[in-house]
């Protein structure tokens, strides 16, 4: 089995599981931008998406505009940049997405990771100078990826199995309602038939009622509009009331909708769940891999 998460050199993570998992690391950096990359990995990938950004950077500099600062907040749920001020969340990078991380050893400033954009499906090389601190945020990028992968397996990997079962026997339930309100409507039936034989034939002794018109077995019993007074009454007692046929086979003997665990609400169950899971589950598998590589070819580029 090919492991999730991969790295150069043995490395200590920097943080405590706990950490991450229940709550997030903050790192102040300034934001180069982002590309479009061709290739989900490799190191001549991002050092071209380094170069092409750092070259951009340095023509806005000269028509004075100042790179932006951002905050990076990363945790096992993914690596959120926001704005420092406000707290407004410019880009969130999930973990299962990002499948490359890399620092530049020549300049302890400038790291960069690609992660693959989850409206477009294109891959996003992200750039950023964090004043000395690149190996650091890469290996907490690791790590984290690494806990949210571990996390997967134990709990994600389970849920997968256990929502495909609950799918199942969800579908075998619905079956059986649809199978339960046929049998249902099939006995109405015939007890409506049986109503009309007892209305249509009066006891021995009695006065025949004058007949009305032949419509009234067809319209006023089945009508649900119709006033009781209208029926016909057998020794002075009402019949009792004919209920309507439901033609709505999605709802339960008590009128409701049955019940559906992945229809519960966008915040508890989102529709295309599954494919949400099986997206993490292939992302987790491609995993990440941490280099520390050098970026910059020229003195022009070893400042942003």
């Amino acid at each position: 089995m090919n492991r999730a998460f991969s790295r150069k050199k043995d490395k200590t993570w920097m943080h405590t599981p706990e950490a991450l998992s229940k709550h997030f690391i903050p790192y102040n950096a300034k934001f180069l931008g982002s590309t479009e990359v061709e290739q989900p990995k490799g190191t001549e990938v991002v050092r071209d998406a380094v170069r092409k950004l750092k070259f951009a950077r340095h023509i806005k500099k000269s028509e004075g505009q100042k790179i932006p600062k951002v905050e990076l907040q990363i945790s096992i749920y993914g690596v959120k940049i926001l704005e420092p001020k406000t707290k407004e969340v410019q880009h969130n990078c999930q973990l299962h997405r990002i499948s490359f991380c890399a620092d530049d050893k020549t300049d302890k400033r400038i790291f960069t990771f690609i992660c693959k954009d989850s409206e477009s499906n294109k891959h996003l090389c992200y750039v950023f100078d964090s004043e000395k601190c690149a190996e650091e945020i890469t290996l907490t990028i690791g790590q984290a990826f690494d806990l949210a992968y571990r996390k997967f397996l134990e709990s994600g990997g389970k849920d997968v199995e256990t929502r495909k079962q609950i799918a199942g026997l969800q579908k075998r339930i619905q079956d059986l309602e649809t199978e339960n309100m046929e049998l249902k409507n099939k006995v109405q039936d015939l007890e409506n038939q049986l109503r009309i034989t007892q209305v249509s034939t009066p006891p021995a002794g009695s006065m025949t009622p004058k007949s009305p018109s032949t419509d009234i077995f067809d319209m006023i019993p089945f009508s649900p509009i119709s006033h009781q007074s209208s029926m016909p009454t057998r020794n002075g007692t009402q019949p009792p009331p004919v209920p309507s046929r439901s033609t709505e086979i999605k709802r339960d003997l008590f009128g409701a909708e049955p019940f559906d665990p992945f229809n519960c609400g966008a915040a508890d169950f989102p529709p295309d769940i599954q494919s949400k899971l099986d997206e993490m589950q292939e992302g987790f598998k491609m995993g990440l891999t941490l280099e520390g590589t050098v970026f910059c070819f020229d003195p022009l580029d070893s400042r942003c």
